[in-house]
């Protein structure tokens, strides 16, 4: 049923879905985020996703790269679940101290009753911003896939801006590690 069900989800994502290369060297992300890429990526749009940007390397089942440029107060991220049905939507504020934020992300990745454990939250230079970085560890509710994640943030102007990765731990997650805190090192908030 699980199989079924994951099979179901991937051929209705990709029927609305488009794929654009991301190429290597500098990319805007929304309008404030810059990050320098040493190697291509590939992007997905499809609009459960909003306002995110998705990056992948091996396809959006094996690994996802979530960018947010520019989240405004008040602003619910993902509005749409993907498969249509009623969820909980979170919504981003300004005042929101580091720790609410990791749980506003671990409430959007958790909506399909996931499950989520933080292993670590750091403060982080993200974007010449003082930010935050934090790692943890889901089990993806439709196939039970254990996953492990990195997410990044910092809060310029009342504005979020982040990144987080997650793909299953034992291959895919060590293979693009270095990929993806390289591309956080890049990480520029220009001023709007």
């Amino acid at each position: 049923m699980n199989k079924l069900l994951c099979a179901i989800l991937i051929l209705a994502l990709s029927a609305c879905a488009t794929v654009k290369k991301i190429e290597s060297g500098d990319n805007l992300v929304g309008e404030r985020l810059s990050v320098t890429l040493d190697g291509a990526w590939n992007r997905l749009d499809f609009p459960s996703i909003k306002p995110a940007q998705i990056w992948t390397m091996e396809g959006v089942t094996i690994d996802e790269f979530l960018i947010y440029s520019g989240i405004h107060d008040g602003q619910v991220m993902h509005p749409e679940g993907p498969i249509g049905g009623k969820q909980r939507n979170f919504a981003f504020h300004s005042a929101m101290q580091t720790e609410e934020i990791v749980s506003m992300f671990e409430g959007v990745l958790c909506r399909d009753n996931s499950t989520f454990k933080l292993l670590k939250l750091e403060p982080y230079q993200f974007g010449g911003k003082k930010g935050f970085r934090f790692e943890y560890e889901r089990i993806r509710k439709v196939d039970n896939v254990q996953l492990r994640g990195v997410g990044f943030g910092a809060v310029d102007r009342g504005e979020l801006f982040a990144m987080i990765y997650d793909a299953p731990r034992l291959t895919f997650f060590p293979r693009y590690q270095s990929k993806v805190e390289a591309i956080a090192r890049t990480a520029v908030i220009k001023a709007s």
